[in-house]
């Protein structure tokens, strides 16, 4: 039975947020909820020792504070509490910061939009095993693992782009033309680019490394 599921415990949360405002708020509208006791921390080098004294169910976490950031804690606190349960909570929707967070052993990723309902939800899915998301960086997350188009593709204009697609398509300069509404000699200047950038020597080529069939 997790804290959130025994009505007769409290769940401890613990806020590290630097901005005044925000973090007060956020202690109101937890303890509001009449099932949280909250605790919070205006940086890093605050919460870390009492953090690692007193582990508690929860941590939200933001990620830019005053000196060391929310990212750099959450891999300390995991590398000394394995079991401890960070939930980040951010304005920041940089792919990159995501999956840093992540690889530091953040449980779930929430932006600082999210409603209180949301927040209260996450807080409840991370402590049942889960790993809520706002649904912009769940996105962000499935996203990075689509097949990623060959580096070399970037050379190409978008116009030089649409003609490869039409040509991946089977359709002929003609059509190509007709359909862009060009000439016919533009088109095949345009296929002649797409050869040279990218270094192959007939449709079926381009076409194969555009990933196209």
């Amino acid at each position: 039975m997790t804290p959130w599921e025994n009505p007769h415990t409290l769940v401890d949360v613990v806020v590290v947020e630097d901005h005044a405002e925000f973090r007060e708020s956020l202690r109101f509208i937890l303890e509001n909820t009449g099932h949280i006791r909250c605790k919070v921390y205006a940086a890093a080098e605050e919460a870390l020792g009492p953090l690692l004294m007193n582990t508690p169910d929860v941590i939200i976490m933001d990620i830019r504070l005053p000196g060391m950031n929310g990212i750099e804690l959450t891999k300390q606190l995991i590398q000394k509490r394995p079991d401890v349960l960070v939930l980040i909570c951010t304005v920041h929707e940089d792919d990159e910061l995501i999956f840093q967070a992540l690889r530091a052993g953040a449980k779930g990723y929430l932006l600082k939009r999210s409603s209180v309902e949301d927040l209260v939800e996450a807080i409840r899915q991370v402590l049942a095993g889960g790993s809520p998301m706002s649904p912009a960086i769940a996105r962000r997350v499935v996203n990075s693992f689509r097949p990623q188009l060959p580096k070399d593709l970037n050379v190409l204009t978008d116009r030089e782009q649409s003609v490869l697609d039409l040509i991946s398509t089977g359709m002929t300069a003609k059509e190509i033309s007709e359909r862009l509404f060009v000439s016919v000699n533009t088109v095949r200047t345009h296929i002649r680019h797409i050869y040279e950038k990218l270094q192959v020597q007939s449709r079926v080529q381009a076409a194969r490394k555009a990933g196209k069939r």
